[in-house]
Order: structure tokens, then C-alpha cells, then sequence
């Protein structure tokens, strides 16, 4: 995807001549710094745009140029380095070697475009390729800062790691080295004044008797650097802002301004030396003023910004909004600028200075790194070279301080109240300083391993040791005692609650229990109840089935009795008076039997019509108590509201009660009114005349007669069954919807009018009863006045 190559096909890469290392493998190590920004939530994308810039770096220090006229002007060779570039960057390609090979200058109102030298041009390219990767590399720092920073936005705290590296001194020392060694002597600076400037001016100003101890301080190192307008720093700046400065006038500048300071040292041609804390290192100012200067220009920037790749347009943003810095002196013309960026010098200080302030707003803690041989061997220790160093740092110093010094300080305020409460007897009402003085002599700390100061007291190593193992010890069996007691506590509240959850517990599950009681004797209650009407129902169907059979029985055996009286009586003449006398005795007997079944229906119906007038008187007499109940609640509820509204659930209880009670009395009322009523429905409409002679007619009798009871008890069955659905829907025990009391009073009427009609047939009934009784006594007469006849003429 990057379109690289081997490793020794990239100048920038093949300048040393060295492409791998014993015990290195690169692709291991690729693939735990791919891991490392996973972790550091640097996305996949983000990742791939990092490599295409490095890819990019590398093909730009492949682009080569060729000369297109006699002025040594050139123009870059659109070849593969070229491509990939333009690639790699999203950029055009017309651009990108126009913004290599020309650079644009405003002069006045109009816009030049001045073709560079082969120098020039190698200058920009190399510039391009810093700049981007400078870019990329501060573009990380800033990524990992984000990833790092969520811990101190919710705590506000940070522990930042400053690792630098130790003095450089090679055989040829060049710019990097003067700027990694003048950032040394000033952190350095940071060192002494932390542990022996401000640890020796405590002392002072707390009033404590104490011998200043001296030490080496680079004060002067860093007035060579940064003193104005003679420093280096400053004389570099100057020279770098100059047409036609080189290193040799520079280093020239320098011993002509600085022979007389005793840290600097003018050497031969083009180097000097400088006395640092850590010894003197000699510098050649070859290079000097190129790496001082920013060479990258306006053009090379807008090339990034119009990039199609979010990287290059976040970097030239970044440089765009960078402050510039007017420059003292004549311009330098190859800038083509109103005026000049600042030089690489001065962004090092200036980053270096913030470097030093955020360190002043932190607590430091420092750790020396000793170096023990020059040739980077293990198990080899050169005693003087690590002694040099143990001096040069100013170990030797602290280590002398610490042991005359008194490394463990605290205010008079905060060591009474830390050890306070270890006295023997109430220092509440004394001043801090007296408790603390208090603390001291009661446990018999020597007055040479401490002195009191105005605002502090100071402690010796190892004094506060023991202050602080005695507050631990009672720190440890007062939370022993606290625990003890705070378990207690908690064990009874534990033991009350329990108690509490108990008592709860056996409500609810009381509670539970009743309800589903009351739901299985609910479904026990509908269980027999569904058992009755289906035994019931199996009953009447087996009741009958056997009375069907029983009156198609009777029917054919009265059917051929009757058959065989009147066959005897129409077509045999000479049957004998024995006969005729059996005869009239059966059919008066049939006739007997039909009017003691009608004297007891009407009977049984005169009665149950005079129980349902009194269950009738009942309901009503029901109904005036309810009205009279309803007006007491009113009005027990218009004068006590306030005081029995925790009665007003067991009253509604007691209405729904009177309800329920009222309905089951008034269905068990229709019940038994409709058993009273019932008879045979379809007897009158069936009805027919009794034939004239013989037992017939009376069979007829006795079925309509049986057809009558029979309707009385389908009836009664019915009407009980429809009263005892409607009182379950009136209680609620049955879903329905239908207005129960409206369906009752329905009911009711068509009781009232089968009744009327049941009595009319009845009564029917009994006219043709009567009659056949008359026709009977009729055919006795004919039968008596034949037999006279047939006896006189046979006298005669």
C-alpha cells in the first residue's frame, strides 16, 4: 500500500550504513508499536495515515532534480520518489514539484515566482521532510497527553516523567548537542535551586541555626546562553537573520563578544568551547546557522493544506497558527517574507521555558542516572568517572545537605494536630506551638535531632519515625476498639431488623396464605357446584329415559287392554254381565285416578302461589330495610366523615353482604316459586276431546296429565337455573355483560305469565275430565236400558 522498498534504497536511510541490530527484530517490533497505539486509542485510521507519512518522509529525501538552465535552476524529476510523494500526501504532483523547485515572493502588490538553485531546492525538500515529520511526531505526543489526560480531568491530578538525556560530548559536537546541553544546564538549574537554594533559604527565614553549605552553580553557564544581546543564543539569532551569515562569521561573532566570560573559549577556525556543570565541550559551528534557520517556507505549507489527507492539513493548520515574530535587522531575502518565523533556537527556549514553568508548578522528585563506563559494557565500573559525575550533578552536595539538613519539616499547626492526641492530658485550650514542644518532651526526642522554628519544626532523619509509629499503634487499637463497638451497634440493628423482616414476613405470608385459601375454596365452591348440575343433569336424563320407557310401556299395554275392551264391546254381542261390570269398573277407576292428580296439582299449585306471595312480602320487607340501612350510612357518613374513614371499607364489606344476601334470597325465591309452577307447557296447546267410548279417552286423560307435571318440572328447572345465574352476576362471582336486576324483573314477568296460562290449561284440563266423567255416567245409562230391553224380551 506505501509502495516501499528495501531499507538501503532510501538516502535518509542509508547514510550510516548500519540497517539492523544484534537482537533486534524489526517486524516484532513494528507489531508492538502497532499494539502501543492501540492502546493509547490511536484508531486503525489514524495508524495508516502515520505510516503514509513516514512513507512520505522517506520518498522525499529520494526526490531528485534536474538542471533546465545555464543559472543553475532546476526543476524536481517526476519519477516514482515524485509519485509516491504526491501519493502518499493527497496532493497534486504539478504541485508538489512546483512547491519544491519555486517559491513565491510578494513584492509590493504583485507576486513573483523565483526558480531555486539545486541547493535551494535540496534545502526546501529536506525542510518539507523535517517539518512533516517534527509535525507527526508532536501530532503523537499530543494524541498520547489526550489518551493519558482522562484521569486528570476527573481528579485534577497528574503525575508527569521528564527523561532526558545526559550531557553529549563526541568528537564533533554540532547544534543538536549545544541545544540537548543548554537544556540541560538549565534543568540542572532547576535541580540546585530546588535542593540547595530553597532548602537552605527555608532554614534561613524559619530562624533555625544553620551553616550554609556551598555548591557549584551553573548561574553563569546559563547567562552565556541567554544573556541579551551578547548570549549565544541571541548571537546565533542574529547571524541566522543575515543575507550572507556562515558558520565561520558566526563563530567569529562569537569570540569577538564573548572571549572575556569565563565559561566561553574561542578556539581555532570554526568551534569554541563552553565550561558546562558537567565539564567542557567543544562545538563546531558547521551547520549552525542552516539547522537555526526555518526553511520551510509559505509555499511548502499551503502544499499541505491542500492536501486530500486529514494529517498534512491538521500539520500546515498547526504551523499557520503559529506565532510569528518580527525580526531585528535586515530581512533574510531568502525568506520572501514580510517578516520572519522564528528560528529553530528560539522555539527551543521558548518550549523549554514552559517545560521549566509547569515543572515550578509541581512537586519534583529527582532521580540521577550514573553513568559507569565510556564504552557501554556491562560489569565494567570506572570509579573516577562515576565520582566526575556524582560531583558534576551535585549528588555530593544533597548528600551533605541531607545528612547536616533536616529533611523532615512540618508547620507547628499541622504537627499538633497530627500527634495532638497522643499527650498524656488535654492540650486543647494551649496554642499549636506549645502542644507541639509538649509532644517533644514527652517522648524524649534530643534537642540537637530537632530545632522549632518561627512558622515549623525540622527533624533530623528517622526522628519523626517514631511520632509516627506510636500514632499508628493508637491509631490501630482506637479503630480496633471503634470496630468492636460499630459491630456491636451493627449486630443489633442487624438482630432488629431481622426481628422486624420476621414479623413481616409472617403478615405477608399470613396474608398470602388466606388469599389462596380463599381462592381453592372458591374453586372447591364452583367445583361442587359444577358437580351438582352435572349429576343433576345425568339424573334427570337417566329419570327420564326410564319414564319414557315407562309411558311407552303403559301405552302399549293400555293401548291393547282398551283394544281388547272395545273390540269386545264393538263386534261381540254376547259377552256377559260379569264382563260389562269388570269394564265399567276399570274405566271408573282410570277416571278416579285423573281427578286426584288434578286435585293435588291444583293443590300443590295454591301453594306454592301463596309461598311466593310470602317470599314475595319478604323481598319487599328486604328491600324497605335496605333504603332504611342506605339513609343510616348517609347519614352516619354526613356527621362522622372524619373520624370513621377507617370504617368506611368494613361498610362497603356490609353493603356488598346486604347485596349479596338480598339477591340469593330473592333467587332462592324465584327457585322455588318456579318448582311450585311448573307443569307440563305443552299439554293445553295438545289438548284433545276424549273419545266417547271406552278406556281410550282415559289413557288420553292420563297423558295429557302426565305432559302437564312433566312441563311443571322442566319449568321449575329452568326458571331456578336462569334466578341462580342472575344472582351470580348480580354478586360478581360470574363475568356478564347484562343488567341483572333488569333480567331479574324479565324473568319474573314471564314466570307471571306462564303461570296465568299454566292455570288456564289446568283448568281446561279439568272441564274435559268432567266431561269425560258425564259421558261415562251417560254410556252407563245405555248399557243399563240395553240389558233391561234384552231381559224383558227374553222374559217375554
Amino acid at each position: 500500500k506505501l509502495n516501499l522498498k528495501d531499507v538501503d534504497e532510501y538516502k535518509y536511510l542509508k547514510q550510516s550504513n548500519c540497517y539492523s541490530i544484534t537482537g533486534v527484530d524489526d517486524a516484532e517490533q513494528f507489531h508492538i508499536v502497532k499494539e502501543a497505539l492501540d492502546v493509547v486509542h490511536v484508531s486503525k485510521e489514524d495508524q495508516e495515515s502515520v505510516f503514509a507519512m513516514l512513507a512520505a518522509v522517506l520518498w522525499l529525501g529520494n526526490v531528485s532534480f534536474t538542471l533546465i538552465d545555464n543559472e543553475n535552476h532546476v526543476e524536481a524529476m517526476e519519477d516514482e520518489s515524485l509519485i509516491n510523494v504526491a501519493k502518499l500526501i493527497g496532493c497534486d504532483i504539478a504541485d508538489l514539484s512546483l512547491a519544491l523547485s519555486t517559491r513565491k515572493m510578494r513584492v509590493g502588490n504583485d507576486n513573483i515566482v523565483q526558480k531555486l538553485t539545486l541547493s535551494q531546492a535540496i534545502e526546501t525538500r529536506d525542510a518539507l521532510a523535517k517539518s512533516i515529520y517534527a509535525c507527526l511526531f508532536e501530532w503523537l505526543v499530543e494524541q498520547i497527553n489526550k489518551s493519558l489526560a482522562v484521569g486528570k480531568r476527573l481528579t485534577g491530578r497528574s503525575i508527569s516523567i521528564l527523561d532526558i538525556y545526559g550531557f553529549e560530548s563526541f568528537d564533533r559536537n554540532s547544534f543538536e548537542q549545544f541545544c540537548i546541553n543548554y537544556a540541560n544546564e538549565r534543568l540542572q538549574q532547576h535541580f540546585n535551586r530546588h535542593l540547595f537554594k530553597l532548602e537552605q533559604e527555608e532554614y534561613i527565614q524559619d530562624g533555625i541555626d544553620w551553616t550554609k553549605v556551598d555548591f557549584d552553580d551553573n548561574q553563569d553557564c546559563l547567562h552565556l546562553f541567554e544573556k541579551k544581546p551578547l548570549g549565544l543564543l541571541s548571537l546565533l539569532n542574529e547571524e541566522s537573520t543575515f543575507p550572507n551569515g556562515t558558520d565561520y562569521t558566526f563563530a567569529n561573532k562569537l569570540k569577538q563578544h564573548l572571549n572575556s566570560n569565563p565559561c566561553f573559549r574561542g578556539e581555532r577556525e570554526k568551534a569554541f568551547t563552553v565550561s558546562h556543570f558537567a565539564g567542557e565541550v567543544t562545538y563546531d559551528t558547521t551547520g549552525f546557522l542552516e539547522k537555526n534557520r526555518d526553511l520551510l517556507h509559505l509555499d511548502s505549507i499551503q502544499l499541505l493544506s491542500s492536501s486530500s489527507c486529514h494529517l498534512p492539513q491538521a500539520f500546515a493548520s498547526n504551523m499557520l497558527n503559529q506565532s510569528e515574530k518580527p525580526v531585528v535587522g535586515p530581512l533574510h531575502k531568502a525568506g520572501g517574507a514580510d517578516s520572519q518565523k522564528l528560528s529553530v533556537a528560539t522555539k527551543f527556549k521558548g518550549q523549554l521555558f514552559q517545560l521549566m514553568h509547569r515543572l515550578e508548578s509541581t512537586t519534583p522528585h529527582f532521580i540521577r542516572c550514573i553513568k559507569p563506563n565510556n564504552f557501554q559494557s556491562p560489569g565494567s565500573y570506572e570509579q573516577g568517572l562515576v565520582l566526575q559525575q556524582l560531583r558534576c550533578c551535585g549528588v555530593l552536595e544533597v548528600v551533605r545537605i541531607s545528612r547536616s539538613g533536616f529533611p523532615t519539616r512540618m508547620s507547628h499547626q499541622k504537627f499538633a494536630r497530627r500527634y495532638g492526641f497522643l499527650l498524656a492530658e488535654n492540650a486543647a485550650s494551649q496554642d499549636p506551638l506549645s502542644v507541639s514542644v509538649a509532644i517533644l518532651h514527652q517522648f524524649n526526642i534530643l534537642p540537637e535531632m530537632y530545632q522549632v522554628g518561627y512558622t515549623k519544626l525540622f527533624f533530623r532523619t528517622g526522628q519523626i519515625g517514631v511520632l509516627e509509629d506510636t500514632r499508628n499503634n493508637t491509631l490501630h487499637g482506637i479503630l480496633r476498639v471503634q470496630s468492636c463497638f460499630r459491630g456491636y451497634r451493627a449486630r443489633c440493628h442487624f438482630k432488629e431488623l431481622q426481628r422486624g423482616i420476621t414479623t413481616l414476613q409472617s403478615f405477608v405470608r399470613g396474608e398470602k396464605t388466606r388469599k389462596e385459601y380463599d381462592v381453592l375454596l372458591q374453586r372447591h365452591r364452583a367445583a361442587v357446584i359444577i358437580q351438582k348440575q352435572i349429576k343433576g343433569r345425568n339424573a334427570k336424563r337417566t329419570f327420564k329415559n326410564i319414564s319414557d320407557a315407562s309411558i311407552v310401556i303403559q301405552s302399549a299395554i293400555r293401548g291393547c287392554m282398551v283394544r281388547r275392551c272395545s273390540g269386545d264391546i264393538g263386534f261381540k254381542s254376547g259377552v256377559s254381565k260379569v264382563n260389562e261390570s269388570d269394564e265399567v269398573l276399570v274405566k271408573s277407576s282410570f277416571l278416579a285416578e285423573l281427578q286426584r292428580r288434578v286435585l293435588k296439582a291444583e293443590a300443590a299449585l295454591r301453594e306454592k302461589e301463596e309461598e311466593n306471595d310470602i317470599l314475595h312480602q319478604r323481598l319487599l320487607q328486604y328491600e324497605n330495610r335496605w333504603s332504611e340501612y342506605e339513609l343510616k350510612m348517609k347519614s352516619m357518613e354526613e356527621v362522622w366523615q372524619k373520624q370513621m374513614r377507617s370504617l368506611q371499607s368494613s361498610l362497603s364489606i356490609a353493603k356488598k353482604s346486604l347485596a349479596v344476601d338480598e339477591s340469593e334470597r330473592s333467587s332462592d325465591a324465584s327457585v322455588n316459586t318456579s318448582d311450585d309452577r311448573e307443569y307440563c307447557w305443552e299439554a293445553g296447546n295438545n289438548l284433545k276431546v276424549p273419545e266417547s267410548n271406552g278406556l281410550r279417552p282415559m289413557s288420553a286423560g292420563l297423558s295429557v296429565i302426565s305432559r302437564l307435571a312433566e312441563e311443571f318440572e322442566q319449568r321449575s328447572q329452568v326458571f331456578g337455573d336462569d334466578a341462580k345465574f342472575l344472582v351470580e352476576v348480580k354478586s360478581g362471582q360470574v363475568d356478564a355483560s347484562l343488567n341483572p336486576d333488569r333480567e331479574l324483573r324479565r324473568l319474573k314477568q314471564m314466570f307471571e305469565t306462564w303461570k296465568k296460562d299454566y292455570a288456564t290449561r289446568l283448568r281446561e284440563t279439568k272441564v274435559v275430565l268432567n266431561k269425560l266423567g258425564s259421558e261415562e255416567g251417560a254410556l252407563d245409562k245405555v248399557k243399563k236400558k240395553f240389558w233391561g230391553r234384552r231381559n224383558s224380551t227374553r222374559y217375554v
